[in-house]
Parts: structure tokens; sequence; C-alpha cells
């Protein structure tokens, strides 16, 4: 989503970090430029005039232009400027109030509101163990009740019974009725939207306002829009008084302004953000990842989160088990590349990795895109038990069924097996020595994080850390040197075939095989 400004962004300050000493004309220059790349990402020239006058007015002070390294202050001045833009403080949905709650979505048609429902719905449900209801109020768009209903049987949410012929208004009413009577925690209204605000639609909406009484009202916008998303936000809010927003479609390639524009113009912060059609891709909305994301600083937070969410324990044990034992077959070779898969594929890990936002496009053009996987993965899924158990019996006719049945050909699968062979050493090498190099690397840096207690091997249990304790985490590790683009004492923390050191010890994933050395 943020991609291009990402790029102009950092382009501009990697200009100013690289400065020895700056002047107010390169502030001013540097300035010059962040105004247009906001402005070419669709933010509002408001909020770009606003955000560039507040950054002058910091950085522009005697004490910067003196410091030390003038150009990284006015890099944190940016970045402090954007998180206080997006909200210094991420703000989840509100449930404190007598059950059931009621939460109200509102938003244009086609901004995703039914799916948005489903997916909090789904989220409350297995997350938070609540007792949700969902209503659909739209019975203007065809099949919109049905829809709810489908989504309810494929999360296993209740859905309010549909009686045709009924008022928005009556079924709002109905709906928190229903959910006090059936011991429901939380009650989530789907309201109808239309191709554009009318005075119909702001009256109907105040209506079921009156009449249900929400606790929380959540403004589901398209991140696509672009300026005029900054309208409809503004609209809502003055007519019916939104508490919060939900953006979707952030996984898009739309250029990130109406996410930039949005909180900064209605003041209401972004609680989720949708990241996919899947009912689990919905995420929380952390101001401060986002400005690191943005800067190219990585968000090491969100990718560890990911991998406790994503890596299953008991095979990242049994894992580690054969990694001591140096043992590394084609099955686990599969189940590597799976878990990376659920991660976000390649893309999504290395934008999330600090200093690695760039390395995106350079791997693109060499081929090594999300497909690569499932092509591996096809190709291993052809093989026989006892192949992928012992690679070195694949000859010339094995490799050639194994080609046929994975839609593949003979170049293929040797540039598996090298993989594998190259990958399969690199374990072996790190279950051998005093024990186990693994081992060693990870109590290393535990101890430069701070950590001792994990010298005796192994990272702690990722799923019982909470955000807090992993943002303190973080400082930590920048305080001892774990700045964005490297890890302490592994040569600039590059990845394995990147001609750079390994990353040791991301138990659920390989750290990124195969890709080609430097030249």
């Amino acid at each position: 989503m943020f991609e291009s400004l990402q790029d102009r962004l950092g382009s501009i300050l990697n200009g100013l970090t690289g400065r020895g000493a700056l002047s107010e004309a390169d502030v001013s220059a540097a300035l010059r430029e962040v105004r247009r790349a906001l402005l070419e990402a669709d933010v509002a020239l408001d909020v770009v005039r606003s955000f560039t006058e507040k950054v002058r007015e910091k950085a522009v002070g005697a004490e910067i232009l003196k410091s030390i390294k003038p150009g990284q202050m006015v890099v944190k001045i940016v970045h402090d400027e954007l998180v206080d833009m997006l909200g210094s403080e991420g703000v989840t949905i509100d449930l404190n109030a007598p059950a059931p709650v009621v939460i109200m979505m509102v938003g244009l048609q086609g901004s995703g509101k039914t799916t948005t429902t489903g997916k909090i719905a789904s989220r409350m449900k297995t997350r938070d163990k609540k007792k949700v209801l969902m209503a659909s109020l739209d019975t203007r768009r065809p099949a919109a009740q049905e829809q709810l209903r489908q989504l309810g049987v494929q999360t296993g949410v209740d859905t309010l019974p549909i009686i045709a012929g009924q008022s928005p208004t009556d079924i709002a009413a109905r709906a928190v009725q229903a959910a006090k009577l059936g011991g429901h925690d939380i009650v989530i209204l789907d309201t109808a939207g239309r191709t554009h605000i009318d005075e119909p639609l702001m009256i109907e909406m105040a209506e079921i306002k009156r009449k249900s009484n929400p606790h929380e009202i959540l403004l589901v916008a398209d991140a696509l829009t672009g300026q005029d998303a900054v309208n409809l936000a503004r609209n809502f809010d003055e007519r019916v008084g939104i508490t919060g927003l939900v953006l979707t479609r952030m996984d898009g390639d739309g250029r990130g302004g109406a996410a930039l524009s949005m909180r900064a113009v209605t003041g209401k912060p972004i609680k989720l953000i949708g990241v996919g059609e899947k009912m689990g891709e919905l995420e929380e909305f952390h101001p401060r990842r986002v400005a690191d994301r943005i800067l190219g600083m990585g968000d090491i937070i969100s990718l560890v989160e990911k991998a406790a969410e994503n890596i299953d324990a008991e095979k990242a044990a049994a894992m580690a088990a054969k990694m001591a034992k140096g043992k590394f077959d084609l099955n686990d070779l599969a189940d590597q590349l799976r878990q990376m898969q659920k991660m976000g594929g390649m893309g999504g890990i290395m934008g999330l990795m600090p200093g690695m936002a760039g390395m995106k496009d350079k791997m693109a053009s060499a081929g090594l895109d999300d497909k690569l996987f499932g092509r591996q993965i096809a190709i291993i899924s052809s093989m026989t038990k006892a192949e992928r158990a012992n690679p070195d019996m694949l000859k010339h006719s094995r490799k050639k069924r194994i080609a046929a049945g994975s839609g593949t050909d003979a170049a293929d699968i040797n540039k598996l097996l090298k993989m594998h062979r190259q990958m399969a050493d690199m374990m072996k090498m790190m279950g051998k020595g005093k024990g186990g190099m693994m081992k060693q690397m990870m109590g290393g840096l535990a101890s430069k994080m701070g950590l001792g207690g994990l010298g005796g091997g192994g990272m702690p249990d990722l799923s019982n850390i909470d955000p807090k304790q992993l943002e303190a985490l973080q400082k930590q590790a920048e305080a001892a040197g774990l700045k964005p683009g490297g890890m302490p004492g592994l040569g600039g923390g590059g990845l394995p075939g990147l001609g750079g050191a390994k990353l040791p010890g991301l138990g659920g994933f390989p750290g990124l095989p195969g890709l080609p050395k430097k030249k």
C-alpha cells in the first residue's frame, strides 16, 4: 500500500542522512520533496501543509542544525510527525459497555462493510471468546442479507433471522432485542450503503443510531478511494458521529493517502485494517509501526506477532530437534515454504524487516516471487514418500515423472534440489559444535539484546509475549545496536545467498534460501 511513498521518502531522507552538516536551505529543499511525495500519494492538501509546517518548525531549530547527526534528527522529526498524523497510539474497538454492546458499521456501497462485519465478528468470537450476533440492515442490495447469513455459517457466528419487508430501523430494534434475549455480548449492525453520499442515506443512518444506541460507529472506507475518502469521512462524522475508522483493501496498490488524511481530518482513530479477502485477514492499526514501515525502518514487532500466530509450536520444536541432529529432508523444506506463505510470502516478510524493503524489487527482477514457493511445493507434493525422505534417489526417469505431475520441468527440479542441499549443509553445520551453532548464535544474540535467559538455547515462546513486552524488546535491541538494516555482530544482517551474513534462529522460516549470490 505505502510502497511508492516509502520509496520517495526513503530516497529523500537518505540524501539528508549522508551529509555531515545541514543548512536551512537543505532542510527546505528536502521538505519540498516530502510535500511533493505526500501530494503524489493522494494525501489531502491541508493535511500536507500542516505536516510540512510542523516538521519545518522543529527541523530548522539551531539545535538540529548543530547536532552531531542533523540528517538523522530530521528523519526522526519526520517519523514522529507521521506517527502524530496517524494517531500516536493504536486504539482498539471499545467493548467497555453493558451487554449487548452495539457496533454500527457505516460507509458507502462497495467499501467492504459486510465482509468486514464478518471479519470483526469472527475475530471477537475466536480471539476474545465473545458471543456475537450479526444483523444485516441492507434491504436494498440484492442478497445482502443472505451474504451476511452465509458469512455467519462460514465463521460459526449467529445471524439475525431474515424477515422480508422489515425496514432497516425495525431490523435494528429487533437485533438489539434478540441479542438481549439470546445472551449475546456484542451485536454488529451491517447498514446499507449508497454509491455516493445523499440525504436519505444520512437520515436513515441517524434513525438507526437513535433506535439502537450504538456504543461504536465504525466507518468502513476503501483505502484505494484517495482524496474523496476525506470528504466521505468528514460527512459521516458530521451527520452520524463516527467513533473510529476501518480501512479495507490495505493490501492493494493504492498510494496510502487516504489512511494518512482521514485520521488527520476527522481526529478519529483508525482501529482496524483489512489486508486481504479471507476472514482472518484483519489487523489492528498501529500508527508507530506503519510510520516505521513508510520510512523503511521495518516492523519487527508485527513480524514476530505474525510468526507467533502462524508458526505451529510443535512443528517448530520437532524441526529444532531435527536441526540439532543435522537432518533436513524435503518434507521439512515444504513445511518451511508453507509457513512463509502463511506469513504473507517473501514480499510480506521482507516489507517488515529493517532495511530490507528495497530487496523486494531485486528479488522480483530475479524471478523470486511468491509463485516460486507454489511451484516448489507442487514439485515436492509430486514426489513419493521415499523420494521426499531421500532426494539422492531422484534420477532422470523419476524427475521426468515429477515434472509431468507438477507442471514444471527438470531445470526447476534441479534448482529445488540444489537449494535443499545448500540448506541441509547449513543445518548440519548448525547442528555441530559445542551445544550447536544455532544455540550459540541465539545465546549471543540474546545476551546482546539483554535477554540473558535465552543462553540456554532457543527463542522465548512468542505466543505468550504481549505487544508491550515486544516493544520494550525492540527498544532494547535498538539500544544494543540492532539498528534497522543489521543485527549486531552479523555483518549487516543480510540473508543467505545475498552475500551478507545470515539471520539465525528465525525458527519458523528458513532465512530465504536460494537467492542469487552477488556477482
